[in-house]
């Protein structure tokens, strides 16, 4: 089990007042969510992720109201170049890289790991933004050093300015607004515009969740469906009369073929392997690397039980009844095997105790360590 939430973190609310009143509803402004609050990299670690090939990473120039927007990799001249103000550093998916990041997501428990996206840092010097705009999904942002100017309002007027590369609303109209410092957090819910300005030079860590479109949910679907489907047959017509128009669309061949394709059926286990499968699956840039000095299966065992193991950084985990996934494959487990995998899918981590000293289990931890997406503890602790 996830211990309860730090009620700090929420205001003084529970994780189930949290979610009645405010998630995906209302904003809420925490101040001193996360007292002490430092950040966990500075922005010449930033720039290094930003240099690297499997990270992704936005640069945001604003001359005026002129907007330009550089994907990375970058190379390190480029931040020699930047003006003393107005232009925004961006690097997602940081838990991928620094086990810090991966804590700090730690702190976000109280909602489903299939609904957590990723942690992305931004810095900007002052005038820093991204402009005026609304998201799709629900985030988390939380001010690291520094100090950042939010606007927040429930923007009827959804017009964008043309041509701009960002999508920046036209006339922001916002509701209120707040001055974000160290440990300060605000929670904006789907929908709502929001206009962050750095103040000073400032770091702010967004929590992002994912909210898929009904159209991808549609189509990964059909597209998972594919190599499932089982049907026998060929289309056939021994009952084919001449046509009076030959560049016509027949209208038996349309009613055989609805007859056809109405014979398509799937279940709610398919929609459970779909889903745990979805959104477990790595993004693109994400790879993963065996160890550089592989273990024995037996030598490996003895390690996992003598110190643990846990999940790579950028590795997924979800389960349901009888299936388990990580990174987008998926295990039938039975219920000897589901009591230490689902340990390691809540909490990322087994300790050494918990792993048998042989069987499926066992088989299987190996194997995903020879896969790079578990790794043996580095506390050096059976727990």
């Amino acid at each position: 089990m996830i211990a309860g939430v730090n009620k700090q973190l929420l205001g003084g609310l529970s994780a189930s007042a949290f979610l009645r009143r405010h998630w995906q509803k209302q904003p809420l402004l925490v101040r001193g969510a996360l007292p002490g609050f430092n950040g966990v990299l500075d922005l010449g670690e930033m720039i290094a992720l930003a240099c690297r090939d499997n990270c992704e990473s936005r640069l945001i120039v604003r001359k005026a109201d002129c907007w330009t927007v550089e994907h990375g990799p970058f190379e390190r001249k480029r931040f020699l170049r930047l003006p003393p103000r107005n232009w925004t550093l961006l690097v997602q998916g940081l838990e991928q890289f620094l086990p810090a990041a991966r804590q700090l997501l730690s702190h976000f428990d109280f909602i489903p790991y299939s609904r957590l996206d990723d942690l992305m840092i931004s810095y900007a010097p002052a005038g820093g933004g991204v402009g005026a705009h609304f998201d799709s999904y629900d985030v988390f942002l939380l001010q690291g050093p520094g100090h950042r100017r939010w606007q927040v309002g429930r923007q009827r007027d959804l017009t964008l300015v043309q041509d701009a590369p960002l999508k920046i609303l036209k006339r922001f109209a916002p509701d209120g607004q707040c001055l974000l410092s160290a440990g300060d957090m605000l929670y904006v819910p789907p929908e709502f515009a929001h206009d962050g300005v750095a103040v000073d030079a400032c770091y702010t860590y967004s929590i992002g969740f994912r909210a898929p479109s009904h159209h991808e949910l549609m189509s990964q679907f059909l597209i998972f469906l594919e190599d499932r489907l089982v049907g026998g047959g060929r289309y056939g017509d021994p009952d084919l009369s001449p046509p009076m128009h030959p560049a016509r669309l027949d209208a038996g061949m349309i009613a055989k073929v609805a007859r056809i394709l109405g014979d398509i059926r799937w279940t709610r286990r398919d929609i459970a392997e779909f889903l745990g499968s979805y959104l477990t699956e790595p993004k693109s840039h994400v790879l993963f690397a065996p160890p550089r000095k592989s273990l024995s299966a037996i030598a490996f065992r003895s390690a996992a039980r003598r110190k643990g193991v846990e999940l790579a950084l950028a590795s997924l985990m979800l389960y349901g009844n009888a299936m388990l996934f990580i990174n987008g494959d998926p295990y039938r487990i039975d219920q000897a095997m589901a009591t230490p995998l689902r340990q390691l899918a809540d909490t990322r981590r087994l300790p050494g105790r918990q792993i048998p000293l042989g069987g499926l289990v066992t088989d299987l931890l190996y194997a995903w360590y020879r896969a790079g997406y578990i790794c043996l503890s580095n506390s050096g602790s059976a727990g």
